[in-house]
C-alpha cells in the first residue's frame, strides 16, 4: 500500500528490522519497512535447519560469485553467495555463529577518521543488544533482545582440538566477545531456548503491534526516487502492483552488500560508465558504488 512515512527502510533483514524496530519506538514517528521476501518459515526457528533454506529461492536470493583466480576446481566457475530473503535476511538462513569485531578494527577506524567507532563507544551497543547466558558484565549485555548462548554440541573431538590448542602453545577463553578474543573458545551462537534467534524475532516480533510501523511483504524495490538531490522515497512492485512509499525525512537502503548497492545503481547513483552502458540516466556519479566487496568463504571438508 502506498503512503508517506518520516523514514522509509528499505530491506527487512540484519540492519533493516532493527532499525525499523528502533525508530518505532517513537509514537510520533510513520515507519514503512520495505521487505522483497515474506515472513519467515517456521522451520528458519529450527537450528539444525539452515541448510533447508540456504540454496532455496523461497528464502534465499541465490546468487552466485565468480571466485576470481581461486576455486579453480568450482563446477562452471560459480560459488554460492547465500543472501536471505525473508524477514530478519541472513539472520534467519545463516549458521547463527556470534562473534564480535576485533577491538582493534573498531579503533582503527576511529583513529582513520570514523568519527564515534572507537571499540569504547560501540561497546554499549553490543551490551544493549545481547541477552548473554552468563549475565551483564563489563564487556557483555544480560538484558537485550537478541539471545546469545554457547554452543551445546558435545563430542570428545572439541575437547581434543582445544588440548592440541594448548598444547601447541595458544591461549583458552572462556569468552571471546568478553575482555580478550585471542585463543580458542567454544563458539557462541544466537539461539535462546532452542529456537534461532534472528532480528525478526528479537526486534521486528515485538514491534509489530505498534499502528505507527507498516511492514509490506512479498515488495520489490525496483528505484529510489531523487528529488532536488535527496532520496524521497521508493518506488516498488508488490504481487505485479505498482507502489510508492514517500519519506518525510529519510529512506534507509538496509538491502545488504548486494542489494543496496544494486538498488542505488538502478536509481542513477553508481559509476557512470557502468550505468549508461544499461541506459540507467546518471544521477550522481560515484564509481565505488557496488566495488570492493570484501566476504568470508567457507569450506566444508569430509573425510
Amino acid at each position: 500500500m502506498s503512503g508517506t512515512f518520516d523514514f522509509v527502510v528499505v530491506g527487512g533483514g540484519s540492519a533493516g528490522a532493527v532499525i525499523a524496530s528502533r525508530l518505532s519506538e517513537d509514537p510520533s514517528c510513520p515507519v514503512a519497512l520495505i521487505e522483497a521476501g515474506e515472513r519467515p518459515p517456521e522451520v528458519s526457528s529450527m537450528p539444525m535447519a539452515c541448510a533447508a533454506m540456504q540454496l532455496n529461492p523461497e528464502t534465499d536470493w541465490m546468487y552466485t560469485g565468480d571466485p576470481g583466480k581461486a576455486g579453480l576446481g568450482l563446477n562452471g566457475r560459480r560459488m554460492p553467495v547465500p543472501r536471505g530473503k525473508m524477514l530478519g535476511g541472513s539472520s534467519s538462513i545463516n549458521y547463527m555463529a556470534y562473534v564480535r569485531g576485533h577491538p582493534g578494527d573498531f579503533d582503527s577506524w576511529a583513529k582513520g577518521g570514523a568519527t564515534g567507532w572507537s571499540y569504547d563507544e560501540v561497546l554499549p551497543y553490543f551490551r544493549k543488544l545481547e541477552r548473554w547466558e552468563g549475565g551483564p558484565s563489563a564487556y557483555r549485555g544480560g538484558g537485550g533482545p537478541l539471545a546469545v548462548q554457547a554452543c551445546r554440541y558435545q563430542d570428545p573431538l572439541i575437547g581434543a582440538f582445544a588440548d592440541a590448542g594448548k598444547t601447541a602453545g595458544h591461549p583458552w577463553t572462556d569468552d571471546y566477545n568478553g575482555e580478550t578474543q585471542l585463543g580458542f573458545s567454544r563458539l557462541q551462537m544466537t539461539i535462546g531456548a532452542g529456537r534461532r534467534a534472528s532480528t525478526a524475532t528479537a526486534y521486528l516480533r515485538p514491534a509489530l503491534r505498534r499502528p505507527n510501523l507498516r511492514v509490506e511483504v512479498n515488495a520489490l524495490a525496483k528505484r529510489i526516487l531523487i528529488e532536488g538531490g535527496r532520496a524521497s522515497g521508493i518506488e516498488y512492485d508488490q504481487g505485479g502492483v505498482g507502489r510508492t512509499a514517500l519519506a518525510m525525512r529519510e529512506v534507509i537502503l538496509c538491502g545488504g552488500v548486494i542489494n543496496s548497492p544494486q538498488l542505488l545503481m538502478l536509481s542513477g547513483v553508481g559509476d557512470a560508465e557502468e550505468l549508461r552502458r544499461h541506459d540507467i540516466p546518471v544521477r550522481a556519479a560515484l564509481p565505488g558504488v557496488g566495488r570492493n566487496l570484501q566476504d568470508h568463504v567457507s569450506v566444508i571438508l569430509m573425510y
